[in-house]
């Protein structure tokens, strides 16, 4: 059955889509497979996104949890949300050939966790209870660092009195709720030190300033990207928290009807580890077969990041 169209515009955001630390850990796995051949491991899903993880897979990539399941001697990639001193050390004994796709955004508050424990902080880290990138980092000083969530949680928070007090944040929070957590430890641990840059990722921030614009513009929002995707579900918690309807899809047949008939503006973004291909084939399914519907660009900030692979990965990959 053929619905009628409604929508009158699709506004897209700009940015949107891959930021530059997905696309260095897809360019490092490119590289490894030119490098050493299937089967290529990876520790953890390279990024948060089951079609790119698929694609890997079609190629040879077998993706794991656990350091043990990975045969003596064989190479791994580390994914690009990091991993602890834990799993490096797992690594080395077991002889695997260690190949790091960590972003760089990551890595740095990797190195500031490293720099206050060795400084003799104890540290509050605002993340996601369970997720990688947090498991990762507070490994990096496991006896000195607990987890808050929330406003609220900053509030109950119970410890010892400390001299020395910093706070990390996990990159790909949402901009607001981490303001409000950490005026709440600001205002209850005045003595606590706040990282002189914040450790929100460039690409977070920019995609949720997107979506802001984005909601007061349109009655819908739509997200592409996973469930499974801290960012992308950030992208959706901002235009909800304006008062926009908004939504969270993988595929275009995740697209509703109703969405096509009840709606005139409909907003698109999508999160920092969906191939922009996805979002061509929702755009595609919302058209449903219409020329007359015209998609438009809000560009909100231009972004000129990228980070290059190590030279010697690119060098290894050139003589294959």
């Amino acid at each position: 059955m053929r619905y009628p169209i409604r929508v009158e515009r699709i506004l897209l955001a700009a940015p949107r889509g891959f930021c530059a630390g997905v696309a260095y850990a897809i360019e490092v796995v490119d590289l490894a497979l030119k490098i050493h051949g299937a089967p290529l491991y990876v520790r953890h899903a390279i990024v948060h996104n089951e079609l790119v993880v698929r694609s890997f897979e079609n190629r040879g990539v077998i993706f794991v949890e656990a350091i043990e399941d990975i045969p003596t001697g064989m190479p791994v990639v580390f994914s690009a949300h990091g991993v602890s001193p834990e799993v490096r050390v797992q690594a080395s004994k077991r002889k695997l050939t260690i190949i790091d796709a960590t972003c760089p955004l990551v890595t740095k508050v990797h190195n500031e966790a490293k720099h206050f424990a060795a400084k003799g902080y104890f540290m509050i880290y605002i993340g996601h209870e369970g997720h990688v990138e947090a498991e990762g980092t507070m490994g990096e000083a496991p006896d000195r660092m607990v987890l808050v969530e929330t406003p609220g949680d900053a509030e109950k928070l119970q410890i010892p009195h400390y001299d020395k007090l910093a706070v990390l944040t996990q990159t790909t929070l949402s901009v607001d709720e981490v303001k409000a957590t950490m005026q709440v430890l600001q205002r209850r641990f005045p003595h606590i030190h706040t990282p002189t840059k914040e450790d929100i990722c460039y690409a977070t921030t920019n995609r949720q300033s997107a979506i802001r614009e984005l909601a007061l513009q349109c009655d819908l929002v739509l997200i592409v990207g996973s469930t499974t995707s801290s960012n992308s579900n950030r992208l959706r918690e901002v235009a909800e928290s304006l008062g926009t309807e908004s939504h969270l899809l993988l595929t275009p047949d995740q697209v509703q009807p109703s969405w096509r008939t009840d709606h005139k503006i409909i907003g698109i973004s999508s999160g920092a580890s969906t191939p922009e291909r996805l979002v061509e084939e929702v755009i595609g399914a919302l058209l449903d077969g219409q020329t007359d519907v015209p998609v438009n660009v809000l560009e909100t900030i231009k972004e000129d990041v990228s980070f290059r692979p190590p030279r010697d990965l690119i060098q290894l990959a050139l003589a294959k």
